[in-house]
């Protein structure tokens, strides 16, 4: 049941929450008191733009956060002293315009992706010791100015917030704590994520005060009381395979509901019963059987391919750990501590390389496995330019894939390193990979033949983003644009771009606009409508589709590929049918 903390990453976010929690507990309590419960969501919250700025420029992202935290503070409490406008009002209107210029930030200027998103929500494979020291130093600031400032807070305590400050000292006194609240926040952000810091700073104080009315008590149990929700919740989210932030905020919330309902409906010895009912509960949810060792060679593959690759290679001698779903977005995926746990045990990790799934480094790094970490990438034959700059920049385009030559190459390296570490099946691995080469050479020949039936000047290829490079080097298809002009879905059109791409559309007389199982068809539909293409046939780009679907196979998936661009080059009037050894599903 304790396994989850043995893992080093999940203890070093414990060491960060039990930190945390000993400030937020009391900071807590005077952001209750004070009704600074929404200024306290809205700091962490406005520092988007900093976390932005930060990824993009390559500084740390608390410090980029605490830095337009401090800037949101000052003038929250600069427009309060001059009486314009409710507290709450100004909040509200300084944090839209924190939110509009992380956005414009983040779409059109960084063109930020998967690591602004972990800090938002948090993640416990971002946690290090420079977050620990900071939650240090946050929490002790924060414990000595509540030493030395506690009793002129109370004395201000119950003030409404909308009147004005009684000048001078008491404005300082104001500035100061609001000053407090946005440095704990930041320094949350990590593992709790700027969108949920409240879960820790807010919910356990507001739990607590409803069973309590003296200052030092309250407190007291409000530090106890975040740390049991940030444990469990940590406990919680390795078991749930969750981010930290989302699964302390939904404990927090539940038991801040539980104890409301206590409150209102009996004594508080019915809630401690409740409350342990609930807790024990929690426990035996967790607790399950561990698998057994099935002697099978444990290996990691990244993405949905390369699993499929090592499982038609491996057979039943190979145990394969698939770490992205079918129709995830590999550019967009935040690792969960499944996949870290699942690769301490690994014997081996299949990568695709390219800066597609850097993420990876990270994932390996913090499970402690001795693995052997392979790159397929860098031995395929095909190599394609990568994008130049951006936040997956690389030499080369990371979809190799798509080239069934690049395919055959990954195929065999994954046979050389399979029979590396186990020699006995090295012929059971050599046989398998033979019979699924020679599937891969049907499939080119296949799609080489149906594209030679369709004339040069209608291969005209218009997808949701730069993915398809190599298929279409492969099988003479020219790519005229993409609704996001990127190898990265990361990457953000602005409305120039949509502009332009309609007006090749039209130019080109572009039949189809082929958008991709993994991201919202949305903007696909509306370039469509604007220039008269279709959209009505969707590819597989960065990833294999669901179990049952025309591409959860990397065949299938490469010959439904071929089938919908014939069938949108051609306006429906031709198909591909590839040989009976790569069975298709009727597309509807």
């Amino acid at each position: 049941m304790l396994d989850p903390f043995q893992l080093p990453f999940v203890q070093r976010g414990l060491i960060e929450v039990l930190v945390l929690a000993l400030g937020a507990g009391v900071l807590g309590t005077w952001v209750v008191l004070r009704g600074l419960a929404f200024f306290s969501h809205a700091v962490g919250t406005a520092a988007f733009p900093g976390l932005v700025l930060a990824d993009g420029l390559g500084f740390s992202a608390p410090l980029g956060a605490f830095g337009v935290a401090a800037l949101f503070t000052a003038v929250i409490w600069g427009l309060s002293r001059r009486r314009t406008a409710g507290y709450d009002s100004l909040t509200a209107l300084v944090l839209v315009g924190c939110l509009a210029a992380g956005v414009i930030l983040a779409s059109d200027v960084f063109h930020s992706g998967s690591n602004v998103e972990q800090l938002l929500f948090g993640s416990l494979l971002l946690t290090d010791s420079a977050d620990i020291r900071l939650a240090i130093f946050a929490t002790g600031v924060v414990l000595i100015a509540s030493v030395i400032l506690g009793r002129r807070w109370l004395a201000t305590g119950f003030d409404e917030l909308g009147t004005p400050a009684s000048a001078g000292a008491a404005g300082w006194l104001e500035l100061v704590l609001l000053a407090l609240i946005a440095l704990a926040t930041t320094a949350a952000l990590t593992i709790i994520g700027a969108l949920l810091v409240t879960a820790l700073f807010v919910a356990p104080a507001a739990t607590v005060r409803l069973f309590v009315n003296r200052m030092t008590t309250w407190q007291i149990w409000s530090v106890l009381l975040a740390a049991a929700e940030g444990t469990v919740g940590l406990w919680l989210s390795v078991k749930t395979n969750a981010p930290p932030g989302a699964t302390i905020a939904t404990l927090s919330g539940a038991v801040f509901a539980l104890a409301g309902i206590v409150r209102a409906i009996g004594p508080r010895t019915k809630g401690l019963g409740l409350a342990g009912a609930a807790g024990v509960a929690l426990l035996v949810a967790g607790c399950g059987g561990s698998g057994s060792d099935s002697g099978e060679v444990a290996v990691v593959a990244t993405t949905t391919q390369i699993a499929d690759f090592a499982r038609e290679v491996g057979g039943d001698d190979v145990d394969v750990t698939q770490i992205l779903a079918p129709n995830t977005d590999p550019h967009d995926y935040e690792p969960r501590p499944d996949d870290v746990t699942n690769t301490a045990n690994a014997k081996i990790v299949f990568e695709n390389g390219d800066n597609l799934d850097a993420w990876m480094g990270k994932v390996v790094d913090d499970s402690g496995s001795d693995a052997k970490v392979v790159d397929l990438g860098a031995g395929v034959p095909v190599k394609m330019p990568g994008e130049s700059s951006g936040p997956e920049a690389s030499q080369y385009d990371p979809h190799w894939w798509h080239d069934p030559r690049n395919a055959e190459a990954a195929v065999r390296e994954i046979t050389t390193q399979l029979a590396a570490i186990d020699p006995k099946d090295k012929a059971t691995f050599a046989a398998n990979a033979a019979a699924y080469e020679a599937k891969l050479g049907t499939l080119d020949s296949g799609i080489a033949h149906c594209f030679e039936s369709v004339p040069a000047s209608e291969r005209k290829l218009v997808t949701d983003h730069d993915a398809f490079g190599y298929f279409a080097n492969r099988y003479g298809i020219q790519v005229v644009g993409a609704v996001i002009p990127s190898q990265t879905t990361q990457a953000q059109p602005n409305a120039q771009d949509l502009s332009d791409l309609a007006n090749v559309v039209r130019s080109e007389h572009v039949k189809a606009i082929f958008p991709e199982s993994s991201l919202s068809p949305k903007l696909a539909d509306t370039i469509a409508s604007q220039t008269g293409a279709t959209a009505d046939h969707t590819l597989y780009g960065d990833t294999l589709g669901p179990t049952g679907s025309n591409g959860d196979t990397y065949l299938k998936m490469e010959a439904a590929n071929a089938n919908s661009m014939v069938e949108g080059f051609t306006d429906g009037r031709s198909r591909c049918e590839i040989a009976a050894a790569i069975p298709m599903e009727t597309t509807p």
